[in-house]
């Protein structure tokens, strides 16, 4: 007897680019710091805190320590 096994639909996801952009510098690196993204991504503090606020809700991205949002203030301190 065969079973069948029925997986359920992969979700797609949409970024924005800047999405893209941060998750692409993240991906190259085990582990990158705040100041080191914002270099890269050459965006301003608070679209950096905005974007990265919104990958890590969407599971895409970690800080280290771990926090579910980053302020702004503790951007400098912060690795991803």
């Amino acid at each position: 007897m065969v079973k069948l096994l029925i997986l359920p639909r992969m979700r797609q996801v949409k970024l924005t680019g800047r999405e893209r952009r941060l998750c692409a510098r993240l991906g190259s690196l085990k582990r990158c710091s705040a100041p080191e993204i914002q270099d890269y991504v050459r965006m301003e503090s608070e679209d950096v805190t905005d974007t990265l606020n919104s990958l890590m809700s969407a599971g895409f991205v970690e800080s280290i320590p771990y926090a579910e949002q980053v302020q702004l203030a503790e951007m400098p301190v912060t690795s991803f």
